[in-house]
């Protein structure tokens, strides 16, 4: 395993980290497609082993079982103090007043509550999952400052939104003296590349961590185009994600076939090695639900793209509309 540190901090990340939606119970949230804990841990082991120690979740994940799933797990087979756990708020678990949100109330109650089901003291990473519209950025990010100076969080991340939503959020807080947002979050793939355009910039200059999520287009980009799995039919999220855009992301995806069968090597293997090249990248958001879905994503961090390889890789792609901040 590769380290390296998340953006100008000090903390220490591999740079695989583990995208833990995978984890959680089925029947609960939005997400038929999880795996039980039974099926989890030892996924989850496999990632402690091979010297990932960077794992990521959500309150929102399967009603809140995934942090419970990942907690028992990095308790029984990690280091507390080797491992760095990152989880984030925003979404509502339930349709009722002052439930989800940024607002102060709702962050104060959402990391105890997420730490109750983690049954840990603190989170390494703690990220709020979009931009609230209804809250003023002030109150969060006050809030959320507190949470950092009562020790229940390390460092402070975001993720999806717009450039100047993150740039006044770091910039309210910097004025008041509160503490800033260290990474981002963002949608990156080959599949989509609209963060190039101005987050990627900014968080670079700024010296911001950033860890993509979905960096294989939620498996769309670790096979043949077209090829269906359980995860795929039953996404709706991810559906409404690539919808609009099916015959551009085909040409893309014929690109990364070509040049992984002349390497002679796995889509996802090439497809997460571009990403790993983009200047800025800490850590891609990797998903697995089987074993060799590890052995994808350790080996991309091995494998070297030419400029021309890089460039044929990205020649079909076509602007996309901005999605994923909602």
């Amino acid at each position: 395993m590769e380290y390296t540190r998340l953006g100008r901090t000090g903390l220490t990340v591999s740079k695989i980290c583990l995208g833990c939606m995978t984890y959680g119970v089925p029947e609960r949230g939005a997400h038929p497609w999880t795996l039980d804990e039974a099926a989890s841990r030892p996924l989850i082991r496999q990632a402690v082993e091979l010297g990932i120690n960077f794992f990521d979740t959500a309150n929102a994940y399967s009603d809140g079982t995934s942090e419970e799933i990942v907690g028992r797990a990095l308790r029984e087979f990690g280091r507390r103090d080797e491992i760095v756990v990152a989880t984030k708020l925003r979404y509502a678990s339930r349709k009722a007043p002052n439930v989800g949100g940024l607002s102060r109330k709702a962050v104060l109650h959402e990391i105890d509550a997420s730490l109750k089901r983690l049954g840990m003291d603190h989170v390494d990473l703690y990220q709020i999952h979009r931009w609230d519209p209804y809250t003023p950025i002030e109150e969060t990010m006050e809030a959320l400052h507190e949470v950092v100076k009562a020790g229940k969080a390390r460092y402070l991340g975001a993720s999806s939104m717009h450039a100047w939503q993150f740039a006044k959020a770091q910039q309210v807080a910097e004025r008041h003296g509160w503490t800033r947002f260290v990474s981002m979050q963002p949608e990156l793939s080959l599949l989509y590349r609209e963060e190039e355009r101005e987050m990627l910039p900014l968080c670079r200059d700024q010296g911001v961590g950033v860890i993509p999520w979905s960096p294989l287009a939620r498996g769309r980009l670790a096979r043949p185009w077209g090829e269906d799995t359980p995860r795929i039919a039953t996404d709706v999220f991810g559906t409404s994600l690539f919808a609009r855009t099916e015959a551009a992301d085909r040409g893309v995806a014929e690109a990364l076939g070509a040049v992984a069968a002349q390497r002679g090597l796995p889509r996802a293997q090439i497809a997460l090695a571009w990403l790993l090249r983009q200047p800025g990248v800490t850590a891609p958001i990797v998903g697995a639900s089987r074993p060799e879905h590890f052995d994808d994503a350790v080996a991309a961090l091995g494998v070297t793209l030419s400029d021309a390889e890089a460039a044929a890789l990205e020649a079909p792609y076509l602007p996309h509309a901005v999605v994923g901040f909602d």
